[in-house]
């Protein structure tokens, strides 16, 4: 225990699915740097759309991607034209020029409640040179509000321009690291500023889950594991035979 591990990547497939889903055999780090390229040039395309994370699936014809963001009128664009664009784009970076390639937007309703959308609201309130520990509080302060039962953001680097690295961190609530079931959203995000890189981590805690609870659309089991009874104990003999 106290190891530091992604609090996503601890979780898969207990509550969590993988963000790309395909299966390869021989050809397999070409598709996963493909994958790379492909939230890479996303990422920098729709750099002010609040871009939170993209999701990947392939099949044997086809290749789908679907963007979750807080701002889909930008993705979008004035009738489709930005998304069309976007997807010729990917479709002649990848080579499948030929077959069509499913591009789909979600909406995130709630930004306040993504870790990477806070994570990246507070280190470009760093970078226009507020106060650390204002914007990192009230950050946490908006996000409890939305309904979170815990937050916690811990920034590190040359805070307020010092000559020393130092970290700062704000936390409310519980945010239970250890616990499978707990449904923790992680996000990282680094402020450019004249001093260097500021990094910021966040942890938002919405509340427990069971393994593939029915209504988060997993497709899992229809209710929670039936426990395994303990082994039943010998019975202890009266004496001897």
């Amino acid at each position: 225990m106290g190891q530091k591990v992604h609090p996503t990547s601890f979780r898969i497939p207990t509550i969590y699915e993988w963000r790309s889903q395909w299966y390869a055999e021989k050809n397999y780090a070409d598709l996963l740097r493909e994958d790379r390229r492909i939230r890479e040039f996303i990422m920098k395309r729709l750099d002010d759309a609040a871009v939170s994370r993209i999701d990947i699936e392939r099949n044997v014809t086809q290749l789908g991607v679907k963007v979750w963001t807080a701002k889909p009128g930008i993705v979008i664009g004035r009738q489709g034209q930005n998304v069309e664009g976007l997807r010729s784009e990917l479709e002649r970076m990848t080579g499948m020029t030929g077959r069509r390639m499913r591009l789909d937007v979600e909406e995130i309703r709630v930004p306040e409640l993504d870790a990477q959308l806070v994570a990246r609201n507070v280190a470009e309130q760093l970078e226009r040179r507020i106060a650390f520990r204002r914007a990192i509080k009230q950050a946490v302060q908006r996000t409890m509000q939305r309904g979170a039962q815990g937050a916690k953001i811990v920034i590190g680097g040359r805070l307020g321009g010092a000559e020393m690295s130092r970290r700062a961190q704000e936390m409310t609530g519980r945010v239970p690291l250890h616990t499978l079931r707990a449904d923790i959203d992680y996000g990282f995000a680094e402020a450019h500023t004249v001093f260097g890189r500021i990094g910021v981590k966040t942890w938002i805690y919405k509340g427990e889950k069971l393994p593939f609870e029915p209504d988060d659309g997993r497709g899992g089991a229809s209710g929670p594991a039936t426990a395994v009874p303990p082994p039943a104990t010998s019975p202890v003999s009266g004496g001897g035979a």
